[in-house]
């Protein structure tokens, strides 16, 4: 199953960026013996501003795609419950899995009410960066934890 990353916006060399890419790269690699990735990021740029222009921006990367929605008022889920439930989908038959991630605002409502599910990373505020940045490293600990490899829980 490949996993994608969509987000708005571009992000500037920072150590968040840096940290993304290095969780990306070790879930790719990681994850494909279990039948998991490649791990992707795609970054779009709105053409207008507001929630409903960068919906516009984010749809063309959801087709045929199951879409778990990071947004505030989501599920925040345990790592071991986040792996579990990436292994169900694969082992569903589900091809693709997209993580959105939106603007400084939030997803647009109606990208909200389609996306299959929703994800929250606690009831902080989190930077942009960081979001990814976290989600990227969830992604990864998902695919260790379904690797078998020890867990700092257990």
């Amino acid at each position: 199953m490949k996993i994608a990353i969509v987000a708005v916006g571009r992000l500037a060399r920072s150590p968040e960026t840096e940290l993304v890419r290095t969780y990306v790269e070790r879930a790719t690699n990681a994850g494909r013996a279990l039948g998991l990735g490649p791990v992707e990021v795609i970054e779009v740029e709105a053409r207008k501003p507001g929630k409903a222009a960068e919906a516009e921006a984010l749809r063309p990367h959801l087709s045929d795609a199951q879409v778990i929605a990071c947004d505030e008022h989501g599920q925040a889920r345990p790592s071991r419950a986040f792996a579990t439930e990436i292994a169900a989908l694969r082992d569903r038959g589900v091809r693709r899995l997209v993580f959105l991630i939106g603007g400084a605002d939030g997803l647009d409502p109606a990208l909200l009410s389609q996306a299959n599910g929703r994800l929250a990373f606690g009831p902080q505020t989190w930077p942009h960066a960081m979001a990814r940045a976290m989600l990227a490293e969830q992604i990864y600990r998902a695919v260790t934890i379904l690797a078998g490899s020890p867990y700092h829980r257990d």
